[in-house]
């Protein structure tokens, strides 16, 4: 198979990564370093990584908020002079001569010779009544942007995971009191963030718990228990993980999993030459930034090695 682009033409490149968050920008680096004429595309900088409040586990950085870090990992790329179109990609297609196009909202499209997914997940949400009558009202997916707007409030922090107990531990600043409701027995945090939740006076676990719906008038009051118990509160901070954001690659025939994840191999390759992907949308078990990261790397290093096999400059 040989690829064909002319990159002499407007809107072209070699590489493009649809994404803005750190798989996106780790992958841009790397194939700029490798002198290959790279585009990023995102819909917003940063990703979700940028509303995170802390994180503890990125080498370099002992303690440092997720927006901190994309700042510095924004001046990196910058520094490269890598650019990035603020877009929302609406289509990619494969072209006769092996190339692909991106369509994007803006009405724009770019040929690339190879394509890097690093698109993340979307916040998935409980999907019970009142949830999004009150979005933005009381109810929020993302705690580093509203809590202030909870100063001496009472609040609901729905899920178990680590960042659960992080956003809970961030919302205590400023809430008179965080209730972090899980439907199992205990939480699944880091044991460091377990005992920062357990030290933490203002927060308490209420569990074996779901929400039934969120009540309210003009902003959220209070919410129902899955046993009918009418519980008050002022909001409702909902963190119980992502949807894969693949629905860019549907009429590619990239192959997702039962998750809506795409399935790559050790080399971050889809089933479809050409395609690659990395981070939070792929299968990838642990989703960090560290290996969301090392795998767009990986993702950089094959499509190098797939341009040199096959690909020819019209």
């Amino acid at each position: 198979m040989s690829i064909s682009c002319d990159l002499s033409q407007e809107n072209s490149y070699e590489v493009i990564v649809i994404g803005g968050g750190p798989a996106a920008v780790s992958a841009a680096i790397y194939t700029h370093r490798f002198a290959l004429k790279t585009l990023m595309i995102g819909q917003e900088y940063g990703g979700a990584i940028g509303r995170t409040y802390l994180i503890e586990n990125y080498p370099g950085f002992p303690a440092v908020s997720g927006y901190e870090l994309m700042e510095a990992f924004q001046k990196h790329y910058e520094h490269f002079g890598i650019p990035f179109e603020y877009e929302t990609v609406t289509g990619i297609t494969k072209n006769e001569n092996n190339s692909y196009t991106v369509s994007v909202s803006g009405g724009a499209t770019y040929q690339a010779c190879a394509v890097i997914i690093t698109t993340g997940g979307k916040y998935r949400t409980l999907d019970i009544p009142g949830e999004d009558e009150f979005h933005g009202r009381g109810v929020s997916y993302c705690a580093t942007c509203d809590g202030p707007f909870f100063r001496d409030k009472n609040i609901i922090v729905v899920g178990g995971s680590d960042s659960a107990a992080v956003e809970a531990l961030f919302l205590s600043k400023f809430g008179k009191k965080v209730n972090i409701v899980y439907r199992k027995a205990k939480i699944r945090a880091e044991p460091i963030n377990i005992t920062r939740v357990d030290n933490e006076e203002k927060i308490e676990i209420i569990a074996n718990t779901k929400l039934k719906r969120i009540i309210g008038t003009d902003k959220v009051e209070s919410v129902e228990f899955h046993d009918g118990t009418i519980f008050q509160t002022d909001a409702v901070f909902i963190e119980i993980g992502q949807i894969p954001q693949s629905d860019v690659v549907k009429g590619l025939g990239v192959e997702l999993n039962e998750k809506n994840e795409i399935i790559v191999d050790k080399h971050a390759l889809t089933n479809v030459p050409g395609i690659f992907a990395a981070g939070d949308v792929t299968d990838i078990r642990e989703k960090q930034v560290l290996t969301a990261a090392g795998q767009a790397v990986i993702a950089a290093y094959s499509v190098r090695d797939y341009l040199e096999k096959n690909y020819c400059v019209d």
